[in-house]
C-alpha cells in the first residue's frame, strides 16, 4: 500500500469514532497548548527585562563615587566626593567610549504657577539623550553653550508636566522654580513609564549639570558619570580602560582602594536573561508532562482499537496484507491522532496567549521554533506510544484473529 492510501485508511478509521478520537487527542491538545502559553509568557518576560535594561541607556556604564573611611567608619559606595566633570572629559577621550554625561542628582520641590511637586532634578550634559537613549516629545534639549554658561533652562518629564500643568497645553516657554531659581522650560521628554525596579522614569527634571552644581548643590563634584561604550562587545574593555584612567587621575596605587566604582548593565542583562530562560524551560517541561499523559491515552485507546478490530485485521491478513502493512496502518492512525491534536493545541495555545496578554496585560512572545517543536514532539509522542499497539496488531495470527469474538 502507498503512504497516501494508508493515510486515507487511517483517517477513515478515526472518523468512524469521532467522539473517541477527539477525547483521545484532548490530552495532546492540552499539553501542546500549555507548552505554547508557558513558553510565550516566559519569552515575553525575558524580552521585557531585556528591553527594560536596554531602555536605561546605550551600552551604559555607570561610574559612581566609592566609599570613604572616617574615624574607622566606612561610608559605603557614594560616600566619597571624588568624581568631577574633568574626569568625564578624560573618559570621553578613551578609544572604547562613545559618549559621556556627568550627572548631578537633587531631590527637591519644583514650583510652577500655583502648583508644586517634589521630583528628582538631574543635572546632565547634552550627550545625556544619547547615553540614556531618550528622545524629546516636543521642544529641544539644551546645547553645549548653555551648559558652558550654566543657563537656567529645563527639560521636563511627562509626570512633572502633568503635575505642574494640570490644565493641559504645552509647558514650553513657561517658568519653573527650582530651589528659588527660575528655569525656562525648553522641552518635554518622551514618556518612558516605569523602570524594571518600579521607579517612575518620567518623574524628572533635566537641567545643565553646571547649573545644578552652581545653583543647587554648590559643589564641584558630580554624583555619577554616565558612559556609553561604542558597542556591546567592547563594554568590558571600555570598563577596564575607565578604571585604569581614573586610578591614574586620582593617584591610586595598590593596595589602596579605589575611591570610585564602575559598573555596567551587561551582567545584569545576562543574569536576567538566563533566569528567564531557565524558568521558560522549566515551565515548558512541566507542560510537556501533559503531552506524555496524552501519549499514554493514545496508547490505551489504540490498544482498545486493536482488540475491537481483531477480525478486521485477520481478514486483511487472510487476503494477503503483510504484517508490515498492518503495523504501518495502526502506527499512522496514532501519528495522525497526535499530530492533529498538536495542531489544534497550537491554535488553542495562540488564542490562550492572546487572551492572557489582553486580560492580564502580561508581555508575551511566541517563538516560531517552539511552535514547530511542539507539533513535532506531539508526532513523536504518537510514534512512541502508538508503536506497541501497532506491533500487537501486526503480530496477530490470521486464523486466530478471524476466530476472535
Amino acid at each position: 500500500m502507498t503512504p497516501s492510501a494508508t493515510l486515507r485508511l487511517a483517517m477513515r478509521a478515526l472518523a468512524r469514532n469521532k467522539a473517541r478520537s477527539f477525547l483521545t487527542m484532548l490530552g495532546i491538545v492540552i499539553g501542546v497548548a500549555a507548552v505554547i502559553v508557558t513558553v510565550a509568557i516566559g519569552a515575553g518576560a525575558r524580552i521585557s527585562v531585556q528591553n527594560s535594561i536596554s531602555s536605561l541607556g546605550s551600552n551604559l556604564i555607570v561610574v559612581q563615587p566609592g566609599s570613604v573611611t572616617t574615624a574607622g567608619a566606612r561610608s559605603g559606595f557614594g560616600g566619597a566626593s571624588s568624581l568631577t566633570p574633568a574626569d568625564g572629559l578624560a573618559i570621553a577621550a578613551l578609544p572604547g567610549v562613545a559618549s559621556v554625561s556627568p550627572q548631578v542628582t537633587v531631590r527637591t520641590q519644583v514650583v510652577a504657577g500655583g502648583n508644586n511637586w517634589q521630583t528628582t532634578v538631574n543635572g546632565v550634559a547634552p550627550t545625556y539623550t544619547y547615553v540614556r537613549s531618550q528622545s524629546l516629545a516636543s521642544g529641544r534639549f539644551f546645547s553645549q553653550s548653555e551648559v558652558a554658561s550654566a543657563a537656567k533652562v529645563a527639560v521636563l518629564g511627562q509626570t512633572v508636566v502633568s503635575e505642574l500643568f494640570p490644565q493641559g497645553g504645552s509647558p514650553i516657554g513657561s517658568t519653573v522654580i527650582v530651589k528659588g531659581a527660575p528655569f525656562s522650560v525648553i522641552g518635554v521628554l518622551t514618556p518612558l513609564g516605569q523602570s524594571a525596579m518600579g521607579q517612575d522614569q518620567d518623574d524628572t527634571v533635566l537641567i545643565p549639570y553646571t547649573s545644578a552644581m552652581e545653583r543647587l548643590t554648590g559643589l564641584t563634584t558630580v554624583n555619577a558619570l554616565l558612559v556609553s561604550a561604542k558597542d556591546s562587545d567592547t563594554i568590558d574593555s571600555a570598563q577596564d580602560e575607565i578604571v585604569r584612567l581614573l586610578e591614574q587621575r586620582h593617584r591610586i596605587v595598590p593596595p589602596q582602594t579605589d575611591d570610585f566604582q564602575v559598573r555596567n548593565l551587561q551582567s545584569i542583562a545576562q543574569a536576567a536573561s538566563q533566569t528567564s530562560a531557565v524558568m521558560e524551560f522549566l515551565l515548558a517541561g512541566v507542560a510537556a508532562v501533559s503531552l506524555l499523559v496524552g501519549g499514554i491515552g493514545i496508547m490505551n485507546i489504540m490498544m482498545v482499537s486493536v482488540t475491537e478490530r481483531t477480525r478486521e485485521i485477520g481478514l486483511r491478513m487472510a487476503v494477503g496484507a503483510p504484517a508490515r502493512v498492518i503495523l504501518q496502518q495502526f502506527l499512522t492512525e496514532s501519528i495522525v491522532l497526535a499530530t492533529i491534536g498538536g495542531v489544534i493545541g497550537v491554535i488553542f495555545g495562540l488564542i490562550g496567549t492572546g487572551v492572557i496578554s489582553l486580560l492580564a496585560r502580561w508581555p508575551t512572545a511566541i517563538p516560531l521554533g517552539w511552535v514547530v517543536a511542539s507539533v513535532a514532539f506531539a508526532s513523536i509522542v504518537g510514534i512512541f506510544f502508538g508503536y506497541a499497539p501497532a506491533r500487537k496488531a501486526a503480530a496477530l495470527h490470521p486464523i486466530e484473529a478471524l476466530r476472535f469474538e
